[in-house]
C-alpha cells in the first residue's frame, strides 16, 4: 500500500479522506497548522472507529508558508490537497480567501513536483463549474468554468475557481511528470464527527435548533462526505482520472424546503424546531444588511441550478448515496454527538 499525504487533517472532507486511506491499509501523513490540532483530529478518527496506529502521522504546515511541505511530502506517492479556507462569513478583502487558496495550492504542488509525487488530487468545488453563467436548464458538467469577473461571484466562489485554474496552468507549464486530479464536491453533508464541520454542515445545524424563522428560496446539490471520500480515493488511482476533473453530486439539486421536509419527516421529535415556511426574497435581503452569513446566499435565491456526475460514475465506477440520506446521517450524527448546541465550521 502507498503513503498518502492529506493536507488539512482537521476538515471535514479530510477527516473522512483519512479514515478511508486507512480503512484501505495505506500509510498516511497529514497536516495541521497548528500542532495542538492533533488531538482533534485523533478525537474524530476515534469516532468514525479508525485503526491508525503507526500509519498515521502528523506534520505542521501552512498554505501561506514554505516551511514543512517538504517533510511532509517527501517519501508520498500521493497526495490529496483537501485544504482550503472557507469561512462563514464574507472577508472585507477578497484576497484573504483568494491568496491563499490559490498560493496554497501552487505551494504543495511545486512541493510534489520536487518530490517525485506520482499524482495530486486537489479538492476543489461546484463553485469552480457553476458560478457567473446567465440562467441555463442544462445540467451543468465538468466542461463549464466559472467566469471569475460574473455577477453576483462571491469571495469564496472566486477563490475556488482562481487556485484550480492556477493548479491546472502549474501542471501544463511546470509540473514535469506530475499527474493532476481534480474533484468538484456540490454541498457536502453526511456524518460529522466532531464539533469541527464544514459550512454547509452549519445549514441542517440551524434548522434542527430552529434558529430560522423559515426557509429561503435556495436550491443546492447535495453530496455525502463518505462518497466525496471515495472519490478522492478513486480518483488518486484510478489510470483514468489523470488530468481529468469530477463533479461529486448526488442526484438533482435540493431546496432548502425539500432538505427540512426529509429532516421532518425521519428525525421525529428531534425535528421539532425544523421551520417549513418559505421566506420571501425580500426578507431574506433585509437580514442580510444585518448578517453577513445571509448576505452570502443572496446572489443564489431563487435561480434554479443542476450539475451531473455522469462521468464520474462512467470512468470512476463512483456510485454516491442519495441526498436524503446524507441530509439524514448529517442531522442524526449533530444529535448524537451534543452538537445542536453549538458548533464551529472548520477552518
Amino acid at each position: 500500500m502507498s503513503t498518502v499525504l492529506v493536507t488539512g487533517g482537521s476538515g471535514f472532507i479530510a477527516t473522512h479522506c483519512i479514515l478511508q486511506l486507512l480503512a484501505s491499509d495505506h500509510t498516511v501523513r497529514t497536516t495541521v497548522r497548528n500542532p495542538k490540532r492533533q488531538t482533534d483530529v485523533l478525537a474524530m478518527l476515534t469516532a468514525g472507529e479508525a485503526v491508525a496506529g503507526e500509519r498515521l502521522s502528523f506534520f505542521a504546515a501552512d498554505l501561506e508558508k514554505d516551511a514543512g511541505w517538504s517533510d511532509a511530502i517527501a517519501g508520498c506517492e500521493y497526495v490529496l490537497h483537501v485544504a482550503s479556507p472557507f469561512p462563514p462569513t464574507v472577508p472585507k478583502d477578497e484576497n484573504e480567501l483568494i491568496i491563499p487558496a490559490r498560493e496554497g495550492a501552487l505551494r504543495v504542488l511545486r512541493a510534489c513536483r520536487d518530490a517525485g509525487v506520482k499524482r495530486v488530487v486537489l479538492t476543489s468545488s461546484f463553485a469552480a463549474i457553476g458560478y457567473g453563467h446567465p440562467q441555463q436548464d442544462a445540467p451543468f458538467t465538468e466542461q463549464d468554468w466559472t467566469d471569475p469577473n460574473g455577477e453576483d461571484v462571491t469571495p469564496y466562489v472566486k477563490s475556488k475557481t482562481l487556485a484550480e485554474r492556477a493548479a491546472w496552468d502549474f501542471i501544463a507549464k511546470e509540473g514535469g511528470a506530475l499527474e493532476l486530479s481534480v474533484v468538484n464536491p456540490v454541498g457536502v453533508f453526511g456524518p460529522v464527527l466532531g464539533p469541527d464541520f464544514s459550512t454547509s454542515i452549519l445549514l441542517v445545524q440551524k434548522l434542527m435548533q430552529g434558529a430560522m424563522p423559515g426557509v429561503p428560496r435556495l436550491s443546492f446539490g447535495a453530496v455525502d462526505v463518505r462518497d466525496v471520500a471515495d472519490m478522492h480515493l478513486r480518483a488518486m488511482t484510478h489510470p483514468a482520472a489523470k488530468g481529468e476533473r469530477f463533479l461529486a453530486v448526488a442526484g438533482d439539486f435540493m431546496s432548502i424546503l425539500e432538505i427540512a421536509k426529509a429532516l421532518k419527516q425521519n428525525l421525529g421529535p428531534a425535528a421539532k424546531k425544523v421551520p417549513t415556511r418559505q421566506l420571501p426574497n425580500w426578507l431574506v435581503r433585509l437580514a442580510a444588511l444585518r448578517d453577513p452569513a445571509v448576505k452570502q446566499i443572496t446572489p443564489e435565491l431563487g435561480k434554479k441550478k443542476n450539475a451531473t456526475s455522469a462521468k464520474a460514475q462512467r470512468l470512476l465506477g463512483w456510485t454516491p448515496r442519495s441526498r436524503e440520506d446524507s441530509i439524514i446521517a448529517t442531522a442524526q450524527s449533530l444529535v448524537r454527538l451534543g452538537l445542536l448546541g453549538a458548533g464551529k465550521p472548520a477552518a
